[in-house]
């Protein structure tokens, strides 16, 4: 049952053909037989999984069950949840104990899913490779001396070696499609606004955004039908009518126009991703798609103006954490200003420091109009590029990441050569765009590849069912890593 999508499994339990209780304490067996080597998960509280597990039988036996009634969900530990340790990844909060539930925890509650665990993550989501948290790296299940991608690389790693049917994470700049496409499995960046980010720690506000991580695009519809939806204490989230993001899984491919933009296909591209996504797009040619080409000119600006806009909304966001209300504080001090200084400097790890200090530079005085401003116009242009591009085609394809999963530590030293993996991802968050990532074959050296499908405002249905009917004719997406037999 580890390698059954979320509706098999929803299946299975609603024939009585398993429990929740024995599908859960399975996944607790083999996060405890992997875990160790992996470090894809923070926090698992056994008992409390089974008391969910237990919960979700029982509302399944008086017929109150949903589709993910009874499955176990890991979260990315970033969505706060309530009497158990919400880390980030960080020193700054590696006791804190949230006293709520993030409004995403809440939805899966009340669907009836377990909570499976807390995934590991890149401090604060700062990171492409899950390789800053306090907690140590996650190690990819393809090779153990690679790296899942980041930062969402705990909840992606745990899915990929099948300790977790699903799972939630954050995408930023890329967080959530980035290590979906280096660890072999699919995820989905809704729509800016879509899901709810309160109870969410907050990185960058105005690009963060919750979204789902699993085996199959119909995996992800299921987890967007619970995630997805109007919360009145988040003033982003947006108000609009609930839709089923499955609805249009069996869509007709015929006459689909897929942009190819000029700009994914050029230099820097590894060629066992440009091989792998290009045989992807001649599939949907096949099918009676029809490729057009177009161009995003201003892509070659997308990671510079990234790293001045998130940066300098982190340098605001982090400030709360100073010692004073919740999370650590140093141990000596001389006086209060002190203390703050201590305490961030002992709580916070070298790449979120760094992103801090450039946050601030960008916001300062004589430096503000410079870079900060001139990064939002650049935003603008950004979104404008995709405007017109979605004028002339239904779909925009192109690879989700340059190249496959690397050495840990490879880039630790360079991190232009770190932020430059985000290329492909970045745009869709600055324009508030919908993307979503897909396995679409193998490299040279056995490690999966991501195809990157980006759609307009509220396109996530029609994201999902042209990768569905991708996933029907392909088995990329459910091949297993040899290092972690089923």
């Amino acid at each position: 049952m580890l390698n059954a999508t979320l509706s098999e499994l929803s299946a299975a339990l609603a024939a009585r053909k398993l429990s929740s209780v024995e599908l859960t304490q399975l996944c607790l067996e083999r996060i405890a037989q992997l875990n160790g080597e992996l470090n894809a998960f923070i926090t698992v509280d056994a008992a409390r999984s089974l008391s969910d597990a237990r919960r979700a039988d029982a509302r399944r036996a008086k017929g109150e069950a949903g589709p993910l009634t009874g499955i176990p969900i890991a979260h990315k530990d970033i969505f706060c949840t309530r009497d158990l340790l919400t880390t980030c990844g960080s020193r700054m909060l590696a006791n804190f104990v949230s006293p709520y539930d993030a409004h995403v925890i809440e939805q899966f509650d009340r669907a009836g899913a377990v909570l499976l665990g807390k995934c590991n993550m890149d401090e604060f989501a700062m990171g492409s490779s899950s390789e800053t948290s306090h907690f140590g790296p996650v190690r990819n299940p393809w090779g153990r001396r690679l790296v899942p991608g980041g930062s969402s690389g705990g909840a992606a790693a745990a899915v990929a070696a099948r300790m977790a049917p699903a799972a939630t994470g954050t995408d930023t700049g890329g967080s959530i499609r980035q290590p979906a496409a280096l660890s072999g499995i699919c995820g989905l960046k809704p729509t800016y606004g879509v899901v709810s980010r309160y109870g969410m720690v907050a990185f960058a506000s105005s690009l963060d955004q919750g979204g789902p991580l699993a085996k199959s695009a119909a995996d992800l519809a299921a987890m967007m039908n619970v995630m997805a939806g109007f919360d009145a204490r988040d003033s982003t989230s947006l108000e609009r009518p609930k839709e089923d993001y499955g609805r249009s899984l069996n869509r007709d491919l015929r006459g689909l126009r897929i942009g190819l933009p000029r700009e994914y296909f050029g230099d820097g591209i590894d060629p066992g991703v440009r091989n792998a996504v290009e045989e992807a797009t001649r599939w949907f040619e096949s099918q009676g798609a029809r490729g057009v080409q177009i161009e995003l000119p201003h892509t070659k600006l997308a990671v510079p103006v990234y790293y001045v806009i998130a940066p300098a909304e982190a340098s605001s966001n982090l400030s709360r954490f100073d010692g004073v209300r919740y999370g650590h504080r140093a141990k000596e001090y001389s006086d209060l200003t002190d203390m703050y200084c201590r305490t961030r400097a002992e709580g916070f790890g070298a790449e979120v420091k760094l992103r801090i200090l450039v946050g601030t530079y960008v916001l300062s005085h004589g430096y503000y109009d410079a870079y900060y401003l001139q990064a939002q116009k650049i935003r603008r242009l950004i979104a404008r590029d995709f405007a017109a591009a979605f004028e002339r085609c239904d779909v925009i394809m192109g690879p989700t990441s340059p190249g496959t999963a690397f050495e840990l530590g490879a880039k630790s030293d360079d991190p232009v050569q770190m932020y430059l993996g985000d290329i492909f991802t970045v745009p869709a968050p600055l324009a508030g765009l919908p993307a979503l990532s897909v396995p679409c074959g193998f490299d040279g050296k056995g490690l999966p590849v991501g195809l990157q499908l980006m759609g307009s405002y509220f396109s996530e249905a029609a994201l999902l069912g042209i990768a569905h009917r991708y996933q029907q004719a392909t088995d990329w997406h459910l091949r297993v890593p040899n290092d972690t037999p089923l």
